[in-house]
């Protein structure tokens, strides 16, 4: 949804629907709720935008998102794995366990050589 937002200042229905292959009324319906509870601004017909707090949450997804592909990354983890176990796993996170991720994904960067130790560690086993 950001990424639409983004790239026209504005998103709408049916653009939405194309890209998460969806009906338009599926669609129309997700963005009325969202809309109630403050996440986007929504006039029937014209599109839509992101609100601050719609903005704020959607980062946090894609900030979730992100953290998760680059610690499976670094694990050596194929493309095509990684994408499949983020979709799994990451509304399954809660807050801290992100943070640690995180961290560790901050750490192998700063410190490769223990992401090579790490890895060597597990083809032993």
């Amino acid at each position: 949804m950001q990424a639409l937002v983004d790239l026209k200042g504005y998103a709408r229905v049916s653009d939405m629907a194309a890209s998460l292959g969806l009906s338009r009324s599926a669609v129309s319906n997700m963005v009325r709720r969202l809309a109630k509870r403050g996440f986007v601004n929504y006039e029937k017909y014209r599109g839509f935008t992101l609100t601050p707090e719609g903005r704020a949450v959607a980062n946090h997804i894609k900030v979730r998102h992100e953290t998760l592909a680059e610690l499976l990354h670094l694990l050596g983890l194929s493309a095509e794995t990684v994408e499949q176990e983020v979709e799994v796993i990451e509304h399954h996170l809660k807050p801290e366990t992100l943070r640690v991720f995180s961290r560790l994904v901050r750490f192998w960067h700063e410190h490769p050589q223990h992401l090579e130790t790490f890895l060597r560690y597990g083809k032993g086993k």
